[in-house]
């Protein structure tokens, strides 16, 4: 590993960080690195969050490795990731464009037409257009190719009917990304079709998922006689599957790839929030049993953040990156999971309220406590991943899949009759 910028990516951090110095505010604390947590997606974020897409897009920044045909810098992968650890020491609005600009543009880009293309991309790269994931449904979650959401041609138009669910900013969005069951006498894998749907179609209903931690950026999206046409369409009729893949490999590097590339994702406001609490006669951070479980919260901490640089290394070289995204993903939603747990264990009493008011900057770690579940299971459950691990990194054997070959309508599911 090369921990060290070469000259040309050098030159590109400082330019970076001089165009963000004269745009941005610091990041001040651990308030703005956790805001990720609350979820919060009024209005008034959504259009801050656009405002400041379009200055990057007006500054040459919002799309690094686009090619300059859509937009983009026309930039190595390694300049898309110094660039994110510039901008995230920076307080500027959460990221809302990651489901677009991160898979569906370039999904648009290998599978879409020139209209699609021509259409979708230069709005997506300014903000202007929010995107939506329309994949996972009550049955079909960790097994997407076991959706049932049916698509079927009338003319030149589809009509779609079904359900989907765990659909991330689908109540703002202007367009998603949509995988449909086009034919049921085909193998699950061979009879699905890929779709752009517009999200202010009639017959599509969005319903916020309340949460734990109080906010509702999942939504549960329903599809009655919606029609598409089928110039929307990417991808062949029941060819979708190839496409959605495209799809899939973004999202886990977009989701994972950055994991564990900085220096200890919030660990130091841990061991202030140690240092100020009372514990027995003295403080927290001098109790032998919890320096212990800081010393292994920081061991993880660093295995992420090198095993992040050894991805940063091989885009550095020009390189892929092997399964780090996967691996950091599994490590990190623990790792976030349980320091949010000793987080609240040391603030004691007061570790079950969660007014600002009240608890000040440490009702960040409720919000983490709440938030940290659900990034266990978003872009891949635990054990997903750790199938993905044991079969394509350690070689183990896949498990049986007696229903790849199956007809999809004579495979059992949960809601059929018995």
């Amino acid at each position: 590993m090369d921990f060290n910028d070469t000259p040309e990516e050098s030159k590109f951090r400082a330019e970076a960080r001089s165009w963000l110095e004269a745009s941005a505010k610091p990041r001040k604390g651990s308030d703005d690195i956790f805001s990720m947590f609350s979820e919060r997606d009024d209005g008034e974020l959504v259009q801050a969050a656009k405002a400041w897409q379009a200055k990057k897009a007006d500054g040459g920044w919002a799309c690094i490795t686009w090619p300059k045909a859509f937009g983009g810098r026309g930039g190595m992968p390694m300049q898309s990731v110094i660039w994110g650890q510039e901008e995230s020491k920076f307080n500027v609005p959460p990221n809302i464009f990651a489901i677009g600009i991160g898979m569906a543009g370039p999904t648009i880009m290998t599978h879409g037409s020139k209209e699609q293309k021509d259409r979708y991309l230069p709005p997506m790269l300014r903000g202007a257009e929010i995107w939506c994931q329309l994949f996972s449904e009550p049955g079909a979650g960790s097994d997407l190719a076991g959706l049932k959401t049916r698509a079927e041609k009338d003319g030149d138009m589809w009509v779609i009917n079904g359900q989907k669910v765990w659909t991330s900013g689908a109540h703002y969005s202007d367009f998603g990304i949509l995988v449909t069951r086009t034919n049921f006498d085909s193998p699950k894998h061979k009879g699905i079709t890929y779709f752009i749907v517009d999200m202010k179609s009639p017959g599509i209903e969005v319903r916020p998922i309340k949460q734990i931690s109080g906010g509702a950026n999942f939504n549960e999206v329903f599809f009655t006689d919606v029609r598409i046409p089928d110039a929307n369409r990417m991808g062949g009729v029941d060819k979708g599957w190839g496409v959605a893949l495209t799809t899939l490999m973004n999202e886990r590097f977009t989701i994972g790839g950055g994991m564990g590339m900085g220096s200890g994702f919030g660990f130091e406001d841990l061991i202030a929030l140690a240092k100020r609490s009372s514990w027995g006669e003295g403080t927290a951070y001098q109790d032998p049993a919890i320096r212990q479980r800081l010393a292994d919260l920081y061991v993880r901490s660093k295995g992420l953040q090198y095993t992040g640089y050894r991805a940063i290394t091989a885009l550095s070289k020009g390189g892929i990156p092997g399964p780090e995204a996967s691996g950091g993903k599994l490590v990190f939603s623990q790792m976030l999971q349980d320091m949010a747990a000793l987080a609240l264990e040391l603030q004691g009493p007061s570790g079950s309220l969660t007014d600002k008011s009240v608890v000040l900057q440490d009702a960040i770690w409720q919000e983490a406590f709440q938030w940290a579940p659900g990034l266990r299971i978003a872009g891949g459950t635990d054990e997903v991943l750790r199938n993905i691990i044991g079969e394509r990194v350690l070689g183990l054997p896949g498990d049986i899949r007696v229903d790849k070959t199956v007809p999809f309508k004579s495979i059992p599911s949960s809601g059929d009759a018995s």
